[in-house]
């Protein structure tokens, strides 16, 4: 069913806009109306920090009511929407399509978006939506399954009145797709050369943020050194850190959710030991007694001590600016975790063990980051010329000295 009003059009609607001084949203705007089947006077509130901004909303009610739009579906999270919607909203398809994108639903569109209220949801906002899937590194199929279904959901809401045209009929994605499958066959490409250039980079990305934060050049240094994810930088625990072997149990990550960004277990499910470097050890200590060692304390925050995300981090230190002046422009927040595995590599570190650490399911992701040089190909026929030498000799010694047999 949907949450169109009939009959009539256009429900009259009462107004008004309370001050309550002492809050942080001290505006409260309601409309009252009278619905036209129960005859019941169900009302709708919401609070805002200025009296414009109450004006405002009020009007947007008054013109999906003028529509015929219930005033509550005007206002509806997306994801309220979603669920109360979804059979219209998904008529005419075959069960197993369906199951596919109810599943996006579910995993990927109601955790990234289903906070917002339909009508705040915009072409940028799902842009944006589904960059994080790509970079989450979410198969073609379930990026194009996660967005059917929201197009579909949005399809509705046009129908219902409540937006005038559908944001998530978006285009290019797949180009998106093509060039993080790109990355992903060489994300050598994308690390960063040297200790000197990610110093110079997290002490620009310092300088840039509001008040010099130097919280976020302690991030960026970590992420790159322990090859781990920003969620997974932003979930880490003083007690996850064992400062007598100096190792990082890697367990949960922040991710994004319906009303922000939560916690939740590592990608994969699957816990991981990384190591710290000397280079990052005074670091990670610093932070400790910040908190004063308490195990449940986090060892990063933001400014305000909320919890980080990639996100936060391009926003707060201007990231897309300070790195195109560095001459580093193709470089994202992701791109650390690819700098920490390229050096890993580069020092020798067995690719068993290297899987570990980055916690990769399959042997061939971590294979990427291993590079044959010229130097490795000189060493390696320089090793089997000596491995032949060798085998040459001992069929010498064997023709020269034949065993005796019994």
């Amino acid at each position: 069913m949907g949450t169109r009003v009939e009959p009539p059009l256009g429900v009259p609607l009462s107004s008004d806009v309370e001050h309550r001084p002492g809050r942080r949203k001290p505006y409260r705007a309601r409309v009252r109306w009278v619905d036209p089947v129960t005859k019941n006077r169900p009302s709708k509130s919401e609070s805002f920090a200025t009296s414009d901004e109450a004006d405002a909303w009020i009007e947007m009610i008054k013109g999906a009511a003028a529509r015929g739009v219930d005033p509550s579906a005007a206002t509806m999270p997306l994801v309220d929407y979603g669920n109360a919607n979804m059979t219209l909203a998904m008529r005419g398809l075959e069960a197993k399509t369906m199951d596919l994108y109810l599943a996006g639903w579910r995993k990927r569109v109601v955790p990234t978006l289903g906070h917002l209220p339909v009508r705040m949801i915009t072409n940028g906002v799902v842009d944006r939506a589904v960059h994080g899937w790509i970079a989450d590194e979410c198969g073609r199929s379930v990026v194009k399954n996660s967005i059917a279904v929201l197009v579909r959901i949005m399809e509705q809401a046009l129908r219902d009145g409540i937006i005038a045209r559908n944001p998530a009929r978006i285009t290019g994605w797949q180009r998106e797709y093509l060039r993080a499958e790109d990355e992903l066959d060489d994300p050598r490409s994308l690390a960063l050369p040297d200790w000197q250039t990610l110093t110079r980079l997290a002490d620009a990305l310092v300088e840039r943020s509001h008040e010099n934060f130097s919280g976020w050049g302690d991030v960026v240094i970590f992420a790159a050194c322990t090859a781990a994810r920003i969620g997974e930088v932003s979930g880490c625990r003083v007690g996850d850190i064992d400062t007598t072997d100096w190792t990082w149990r890697i367990r949960r990550q922040t991710t994004t959710a319906p009303g922000g960004l939560v916690d939740k277990g590592t990608k994969g499910k699957r816990a991981r030991t990384v190591p710290l470097i000397e280079e990052v050890r005074p670091l990670v200590q610093r932070r400790i007694d910040k908190v004063n060692g308490r195990p449940d304390a986090r060892l990063f925050t933001g400014p305000r001590g909320g919890r980080i995300s990639t996100a936060v981090l391009r926003d707060a230190t201007h990231w897309d600016e300070v790195v195109t002046k560095l001459g580093y422009e193709y470089l994202r927040r992701h791109d650390l975790r690819h700098t920490g595995l390229t050096w890993l590599a580069d020092a020798g570190v067995p690719v068993h063990h290297l899987q570990r650490i980055a916690g990769h399911g399959s042997l061939t992701t971590t294979q990427r980051y291993l590079h044959l040089g010229s130097k490795s190909v000189t060493e390696a026929g320089r090793l089997l010329t000596r491995y032949l030498a060798l085998l040459g000799s001992l069929s010498t010694a064997a023709t020269t000295y034949p065993p005796t047999w019994t």
